[in-house]
């Protein structure tokens, strides 16, 4: 039997708390110790992200997030920090969500609507 995206997609959000942007505006607004991953590529990224955003392509995020890989980013190893991820629409950064609690990650949740939703409300951006 053959699986499609939305198969995997589903799967994910089964485990993965997903907020609304309205959630993700609050919390930035608030500075409460969230951290927004961008999980998009960087040609992306560097078009605009959500300020303060921190880029770690999915590509990329099993090697950046092991804790002992050669090309490991130090940053995440820690595994309680909360963070925010977001994609284009959704799909990926619930798929790097789910990725991330198997390796260990205890606070981590996907912007649903991702980087389209943020950009439609007129949310602020950074480039």
């Amino acid at each position: 039997m053959s699986r499609s995206l939305d198969d995997f997609v589903r799967e994910a959000l089964a485990v993965v708390e997903e907020i609304r942007a309205e959630e993700g505006l609050r919390i930035l607004q608030a500075r409460e110790g969230w951290h927004f991953v961008d999980v998009r590529e960087p040609d992306e990224f560097a078009v605009g992200r959500i300020p303060g955003a921190r880029l770690v392509p999915r590509g990329f995020l099993e090697v950046k997030a092991d804790l002992v890989h050669p090309k490991r980013d130090p940053w995440l190893a820690e595994r309680t920090r909360p963070l925010i991820l977001y994609c284009g629409g959704g799909n990926r950064s619930a798929l790097a969500a789910r990725t991330l609690q198997e390796m260990g990650f205890t606070r981590v949740v996907s912007l649903a609507e991702g980087w389209a939703g943020w950009t439609s409300r007129g949310y602020p951006v950074e480039s």
